[in-house]
């Protein structure tokens, strides 16, 4: 009897919301043009496709010529189509309503768009738990593609690794494909002779049975070295797909619904929560991830690894929220606006339009879209403009609610709940022009400050903390070198980007926020500080006991702590007010008392202010006199200043900070060491302004300051009015 195999070849495309319109048209260019040149010289090899909305929405505005191609292989037969959740949330990071929401909103659009009928989905990262089998068939889903792992760590073992499977949850059912292991790491980097006799062994082994090759479509052309060796000199897919079609004796290639159609499920599965092998290690913590992978190489070398190796696992991602706080803060962020909105849609006293409900679900499920949210071998939560992006559409999100709430004109308003599920206590102060978050229980921090008008997080920032990877580069010693030989298939290599990176490796001690509180030495210097040096006091992440007062015209949030000062006990309020006469300004009032007589003090309030670009001409300080001193990124020691103030032009910002009492003014930029697609950079993530005031206790015992911070979107509004003049 002749073997038979079936081959199932899907692609993944997708590029993140808020990434640079030069990275989208560069992945059109060198992966997914080239790749449907190819498949349209193979018709009689269909291929499954999924395309993520965020890459679709910018293709659908820039690339219809490439739509259009897409479309006529699916009416001819030759591809199908996936679907998922609208703009590739991780199913974890997202609750079961939006689940379902954005994978029923995109089956639709994908059916309209390329008529047909799209029964499979593509999972984010792989991210899996048992629950949200019933989610999917809920949304109206078929069958999807895991790792085969997923199903090793199941209790699967090699021989059990093709076809496909039921899981089920609360009696539904649902087909999975395990993804071939062996076929991510020889496509496209092995000979396309040594895939073929590998998938020979399969069909001697398994005849009849289909054998499943998922993952990113831009490792055809788009990764680093990927696109000579795909499309160039070497022609890796075209000479694969030739010699796929020259085994067609025994090897057919399907799609995944061609799969299910004609071949019976290999039996049934409960998957444990899992992803890729490498996003589990990314997951945990970073001293355990390094101890992880010593053990790892160390299991390697032994005879039995093979027998170990399905019962040796890592984390999970849901612990991405715990290794990075800031990813939690975007991911409750996500859900308060989810809960919101579920909540005004249940509330017969609001009703929601159709069309408004559709924009405000937009906005949030594009405020849901995976990529900042994690760090691995790429970028993510260490790209600013990925986590701006988020919260871009976050905040549009909470305006449109407000807006259907009923709100208009100049408005304030205060609440109290545990927005970032610590079971503390958070506070919102919101107005029409600005939301900001206090964490009482946290230093009292001011974690969070929304710009509605630009829809910025000036306090999206991001601390510098240790990362696996830090160590190689000190061992190497930062030397840049151009190489392309980075095997982002096994996510093994070294770029620096940068000379010197291992000079600038440093690790933040309290977090980079707003309103936190320093007390040092005295004597204490600009750089001394910038080190993380000369503190004697508790209050960078004392709980602070909180009240909040209300009227119509003013809400006030009232912080106040009793905490050390080297030997001594010093009480400290701090009041946090925004009124409706200015809604764009913040005051903030600190009293300090119970401060030791003769005693001198160093008192430092520190801000931090992000999704302001540095080193551009355009993005700058300026002193008290309005004198520009230096660019974003610039080192300043400033004396007697009432003002600071900082501009981003092309945002069309100018915020300042404006003190009763004179005070010394020190700046300095936040700066990460870190990984992406292109190799080891250096990030700006903030900059640090930190009001310093020096003084000798007199007999009042006490010391009052009056901070107000303005933020001035007045040049932003102009530029959207000259844009609405010219269209009109």
């Amino acid at each position: 009897m002749t073997p038979s195999l079936r081959l199932v070849f899907a692609v993944h495309n997708h590029q993140p919301v808020g990434n640079f319109d030069g990275v989208f048209e560069q992945a059109c260019e060198e992966a997914y043009l080239p790749f449907m040149d190819v498949v349209d010289d193979f018709p009689d090899l269909p291929v499954t496709m999924h395309i993520s909305g965020s890459l679709l929405e910018w293709l659908e505005q820039h690339r219809t010529d490439y739509l259009d191609r897409i479309k006529a292989s699916v009416a001819a037969g030759h591809m199908e189509i996936l679907g998922g959740p609208y703009f590739e949330s991780i199913l974890a990071s997202i609750p079961g309503r939006d689940r379902i929401g954005q994978i029923q909103l995109y089956v639709k659009h994908l059916e309209e768009l390329f008529e047909t009928r799209v029964r499979g989905m593509w999972v984010p990262e792989r991210v899996w738990e048992p629950a949200f089998t019933s989610d999917l068939v809920d949304a109206g889903i078929e069958y999807t593609i895991l790792d085969d792992s997923h199903f090793r760590w199941a209790g699967f073992s090699d021989d059990k690794l093709h076809g496909h499977y039921l899981t089920e949850n609360e009696g539904r059912l649902l087909s999975v494909f395990p993804d071939d292991e062996t076929l991510r790491y020889t496509i496209p980097w092995s000979e396309p002779d040594e895939t073929i006799a590998y998938l020979r062994q399969l069909a001697e082994k398994f005849p009849g049975t289909v054998v499943s090759f998922g993952d990113d479509g831009e490792k055809f052309g788009s990764w680093p070295g990927t696109f000579n060796h795909v499309y160039g000199d070497k022609q890796w897919l075209r000479r694969f797909f030739q010699a796929i079609r020259e085994q067609s004796e025994w090897l057919r290639v399907v799609t995944m619904a061609q799969a299910v159609d004609s071949v019976a499920p290999s039996g049934k599965v409960y998957l444990p929560n899992a992803s890729y092998r490498e996003m589990t290690e990314w997951a945990l913590p970073t001293d355990q991830q390094i101890v992880y992978q010593q053990t790892r190489q160390h299991l390697e070398k032994l005879d039995d690894w093979k027998t170990v190796q399905p019962f040796f696992r890592a984390g999970m991602w849901r612990n991405f929220l715990v290794k990075y706080p800031e990813s939690n803060d975007m991911y409750c962020r996500s859900l308060e606006i989810s809960r919101r909105l579920a909540a005004m849609e249940d509330d017969p006293h609001h009703p929601l339009s159709e069309s408004v409900r559709d924009s405000i679900r937009l906005e949030l499920y594009r405020g849901q879209c995976n990529c900042p949210y994690w760090h691995g071998a790429f970028g993510g939560l260490y790209l600013p403009h990925l986590r701006n992006a988020i919260y871009r559409h976050l905040i549009a999100a909470d305006t449109l609610l407000e807006k259907a709430s009923g709100r208009s004109g100049r408005w304030v308003d205060i609440s109290a709940e545990d927005f970032n599920l610590d079971a503390r206590q958070e506070i919102r102060i919101a107005s029409d022009r600005l939301i900001a978050y206090l964490s009482p229980a946290r230093g009292g921090h001011l974690y969070e400050l929304d710009v509605r008008s630009i829809e910025t997080n000036l306090l999206s920032t991001l601390n510098r903390r240790p990362e696996p990877y830090h160590q190689m580069i000190l061992d190497i010693g930062g030397k840049s070198e151009s190489v392309d030989d980075i095997d982002f298939n096994k996510h093994e290599g070294a770029r620096f980007k940068q000379d010197n990176l291992d000079q600038q490796i440093a690790y933040d001690r309290w977090p980079r926020k707003s309103l936190v509180d320093h007390f040092l030495r005295p004597g204490t210097t600009a750089e001394d500080f910038a080190a993380g040096n000369g503190e004697i006091g508790d209050f960078l992440l004392g709980v602070h006991e909180s009240k909040t007062r209300k009227s119509s015209s003013r809400v006030e949030a009232i912080l106040s702590r009793e905490g050390r000062l080297g030997e001594h006990w010093i009480q400290m309020t701090k009041q946090i007010s925004l009124d409706a006469a200015r809604t764009g300004q913040l005051e903030f009032d600190y009293r300090l008392n119970q401060l030791p007589v003769g005693e001198e003090i160093q008192f430092a309030v520190e801000f931090n202010f992000s999704s302001m670009p540095a080193s551009q001409p355009d993005r700058y300080f300026y002193d008290e006199s309005g004198r520009r001193v230096g660019q974003l990124e610039t080192v300043l020691n400033l004396s007697d200043q009432q003002r600071i103030g900082l501009v981003d032009e092309w945002l069309g910002v100018d915020t300042t900070l404006e003190a009763s009492v004179p005070c010394n003014v020190w700046t300095f930029p936040i700066q990460t060491v870190s990984q992406s697609e292109g190799g080891y950079e250096l990030v700006h993530q903030s900059s640090v302004v930190t009001l310093v005031w020096n003084f000798v206790v007199d007999e009042s015992r006490s010391f009052h300051v009056q901070i107000q911070q303005c933020v001035d979107t007045s040049a932003a509004h102009a530029r959207q009015l000259a844009a609405f003049s010219s269209e009109s």
